[in-house]
């Protein structure tokens, strides 16, 4: 079951019901999108995702997934789950605009770290970060991510791929 978690100024909690607007508005903007390295979604398939969280994901205990909570507001989004890229598991988050450069991704990458290592048992992650996405690569340099390669989309993009050990940040 996907526990709550707490960080200096976040609370990382399952999604409930009443969360579905705050997830759909957060994945349907362009910006976080364009950093995510994803095109948007139509609506109707982050809505079905967002009821599959709650009847599937959830109940089978498939996989962690939370949303991002400071001082009762709705900031983000955050995952960690099995990767189809390589052998392990993946760091996924996704912060509000209005929330980037105050320090929380660091923060909430730092948690699920902690999370990984001393819940999951894991000893890396990995995450996926748009070549372009310039901050998101000085933060993942900053905690100690190292590149692994990187992987070029049909289209041409390019994301890269960094992992990190859970005992170097903790």
């Amino acid at each position: 079951m996907t526990p709550t978690l707490h960080s200096e100024r976040l609370e990382f909690a399952p999604y409930r019901s009443e969360d579905e607007e705050d997830f759909v508005t957060l994945l349907r903007n362009e910006e976080v999108c364009r950093w995510m390295g994803q095109d948007q979604v139509p609506e109707e398939d982050l809505r079905k995702a967002f009821r599959m969280m709650l009847t599937e994901i959830y109940p089978k205990n498939l996989f962690d997934v939370w949303g991002l909570w400071h001082e009762g507001q709705y900031v983000g989004h955050a995952e960690v789950k099995k990767t189809g890229n390589v052998d392990g598991h993946e760091l996924i988050t996704a912060l509000a605009p209005a929330y980037w450069g105050k320090g929380l991704g660091t923060e909430v990458v730092r948690t699920l770290l902690r999370h990984a290592a001393d819940n999951l048992g894991l000893k890396e992650a990995y995450g996926m970060v748009g070549a372009e996405n310039a901050a998101s690569l000085a933060m993942a340099e900053r905690l100690g991510f190292r590149h692994v390669r990187d992987v070029v989309g049909d289209d041409g993009s390019v994301t890269k791929m960094v992992v990190i050990s859970t005992a170097d940040v903790l």
